[in-house]
């Protein structure tokens, strides 16, 4: 295995690289019909060579394309999961489902605080008064320690998603992390995901099939209106849009 020498200059200069080499690569790919997926392989492929063991996979249960896509790349691999303590149920037995059926390593990243004890020092159900706050405490704090372990993650962050992602490059050096972050569906649609789970017959959350297109903490998700962005059921009635957890 080729690895990078870990030092935060080489890896930086090893990300910028292969984010210029990857959307060249891109780019000259863009007119041939399934080629996103060879360049996805392509790009874990890379990832699971260069970096190994200091490779972790981030998924939030949504559905395991990436994860399948991973362990393909590097079997066992480490999968990141922010286990905030409000997740609905089936998004627990998807992750449970998911390191049965694929044969990865999850990695629970946890807040330092229990629900409870968030309750008894910040106040009752903080996301209903603070809920960027409440993302800080369980999601973005919890990722930077469990980052802080690796030199790359892996994220399902897609440029159709929401226009805050819409240029999301394939690889990049993750400044607020100190680590390089791979993007390898960042190009795919929509109608390539679910194509891609149809034929691999991909493990979906089934909350996907109940109406929810995109899902969060079960406290502040919920079924976006027929039609509506399919991120406009997080958060609703707030301003905000991201958990913090890419920029």
């Amino acid at each position: 295995m080729t690895t990078t020498t870990g030092t935060r200059d080489d890896l930086r200069a090893e990300a910028l690289a292969a984010g210029e080499r990857f959307a060249a690569r891109e780019g000259t790919a863009a007119s041939d019909p399934g080629s996103h997926e060879d360049l996805t392989r392509e790009i874990l492929a890379w990832a699971a060579e260069t970096f190994g063991e200091d490779l972790i996979v981030a998924s939030n249960m949504q559905d395991a394309v990436l994860v399948e896509l991973g362990a393909a790349a590097r079997p066992g691999v480490d999968v990141l999961f922010l286990e905030t303590g409000y997740h609905f149920a089936e998004t627990l037995g998807t992750r449970d489902a998911v390191a049965q059926t694929y044969g990865v390593t999850i990695v629970q990243a946890e807040p330092e605080l229990t629900v409870a004890e968030q309750d008894a020092t910040y106040g009752k159900d903080l996301f209903n008064v603070d809920p960027g706050a409440c993302c800080n405490m369980r999601k973005v704090e919890p990722l930077r320690t469990t980052l802080a372990r690796y030199d790359a993650w892996v994220t399902g962050v897609r440029r159709v998603e929401a226009p805050t992602r819409a240029a999301t490059p394939l690889v990049t050096w993750d400044e607020r992390h100190d680590l390089v972050k791979i993007n390898p569906i960042a190009h795919w649609t929509d109608e390539q995901m679910d194509a891609y789970i149809r034929e691999h017959a991909v493990l979906v959350n089934p909350l996907v099939e109940a109406g929810y297109p995109s899902i969060g903490c079960a406290p502040c998700t919920a079924k976006p209106a027929p039609g509506a962005d399919p991120r406009s059921g997080r958060w609703a009635g707030f301003s905000k849009t991201e958990c913090g957890l890419h920029g």
